[in-house]
C-alpha cells in the first residue's frame, strides 16, 4: 500500500511542478493507473484481506474508496456481496443485470429495435464503452449515497465522496486552463475505466449464466462461474490478484499473495471431483468475452445450455456465502 500511495503523491507532485502544459496528459494516464491500484487495495481491505482487525480493514477501505477514489465503499460492498453470493445467477447477481449490456436472450427480447441492434454488437462495443466506466462508477456511487432513506453512514460517505470529487476538479481547473483541465479529467477517467473494467471483465463474463431457479452447492457455484487468467507477476499487478478469481471466490478474505500459493491445491481438488477449472490467457479471455456478448444477441438459446447443465440441476444447494 505504501508503494501505491507513494506513487500517487509522486504523480501529484509532478502535476504541480509541470504546470500549464499538454504533457500533463501523460500524467493523466499515470494517475489513472495508480488509482486503479488504489481500487484494488480498497477491494482487498473491503474483503478484510489486509489486516487482522476488521475495523482497521473497514476504515482502510472507506478511506481509500471515499477519500482517494471518490467512490462509496458501502455502495460497492452491498453490490459486491450479492455478486459473491450468486455469481452469474440471473436475477441475483447485479453484475449480470446491467442496463447497457444484455447477458441472456430474454434480456435481448425485452429491448426495442435499437436495443436489439446494440445487443448483437455489444461485444465489439464493450471495450469502447469502458471509457465511460469511470464516470458510471462515480455516478452510481453518488446515486446510492443520495437516495431517499440513506443511512447516517451513507450521508457521511456522501460528504467525503462529494468533497473529494469537488476538490479534485477544482484543483485541476486551478492548475490548468479549462481546455487542458477538461482533457486531463476526461483522459484520466477513460483510462481508469478501461483498465479497471479490463481487469474485472475476464473473471465471469463468458462463463455460464445460472438460471434463477437452479440450485448449486457452494464449490460449483463459485468455481464453474469463474475464470482464472494465466500470467506472471505483471498480470498479478495489472489485475490486482483478480486473475486468481476462482481462489478468490472460494476464499474471499484470503490475502492476495496467498492466492497463487493455493491455486495448485484448488485445481487438483477440482480435477479430483470432476469440476471444470477454467484458466486461459488474458487475450484469449477477452476474445471469449467479446464472442459471448455478441452471441447473446445473435443466438436464441439459454447461455447455460451445455452438457453440464443436467448434472448441475441435480446438485443440492449448500447456499451462498456473503463477503466477510
Amino acid at each position: 500500500m505504501s508503494i501505491v500511495l507513494g506513487a500517487l503523491l509522486a504523480v501529484v507532485a509532478c502535476m504541480i511542478l509541470l504546470g500549464n502544459s499538454w504533457h500533463q496528459l501523460w500524467l493523466a494516464g499515470a494517475l489513472a493507473l495508480v488509482l486503479v491500484q488504489v481500487a484494488f487495495l480498497s477491494h482487498d481491505s473491503a474483503h478484510r484481506q489486509m489486516f487482522h482487525s476488521n475495523a482497521r480493514n473497514d476504515w482502510t477501505a472507506r478511506i481509500l474508496a471515499g477519500g482517494v477514489l471518490g467512490m462509496s465503499v458501502s455502495w460497492w460492498r452491498a453490490k459486491h456481496n450479492k455478486h459473491h453470493a450468486a455469481p452469474n445467477q440471473a436475477d441475483r447477481d447485479p453484475d449480470v443485470q446491467l442496463k447497457v449490456l444484455a447477458f441472456t436472450p430474454d434480456a435481448v427480447v425485452e429491448r426495442g429495435p435499437i436495443g436489439r441492434w446494440f445487443a448483437a454488437r455489444q461485444g465489439w462495443l464493450f471495450f469502447p464503452l469502458l471509457t465511460l466506466e469511470g464516470v458510471g462508477l462515480h455516478a452510481s456511487s453518488l446515486t446510492h449515497l443520495l437516495r431517499r432513506g440513506a443511512t447516517r453512514a451513507d450521508r457521511i460517505d456522501a460528504a467525503v465522496v462529494a468533497s473529494r470529487i469537488s476538490l479534485y476538479v477544482a484543483a485541476l481547473y486551478f492548475l490548468l486552463p479549462p481546455g487542458k483541465a477538461s482533457a486531463f479529467l476526461g483522459l484520466q477517467l477513460a483510462v481508469f475505466g478501461v483498465c479497471l473494467g479490463a481487469a474485472f471483465a475476464p473473471n465471469h463474463k463468458g462463463m455460464p449464466i445460472v438460471p434463477k431457479t437452479m440450485k448449486l452447492d457452494f464449490l460449483r457455484r463459485q468455481v464453474l462461474m469463474s475464470r482464472n487468467i494465466r500470467g506472471g507477476v505483471f498480470t498479478d499487478i495489472a489485475m490486482g490478484g483478480l486473475n486468481y478469481q476462482i481462489e478468490h471466490h472460494l476464499f474471499p478474505s484470503m490475502p492476495r499473495p496467498t492466492l497463487r500459493k493455493v491455486q495448485p491445491i484448488v485445481r487438483e481438488y477440482c480435477e479430483l471431483h470432476g469440476i471444470a477449472y477454467a484458466e486461459v490467457g488474458l487475450f484469449t479471455s477477452y476474445k471469449i468475452v467479446v464472442d459471448y456478448l455478441n452471441n447473446v444477441g445473435l443466438r436464441a438459446r439459454d447461455p447455460f445450455d451445455c452438457p453440464l447443465a443436467a448434472e448441475l440441476r441435480t446438485v443440492p444447494s449448500a447456499g451462498g456465502r456473503d463477503l466477510a
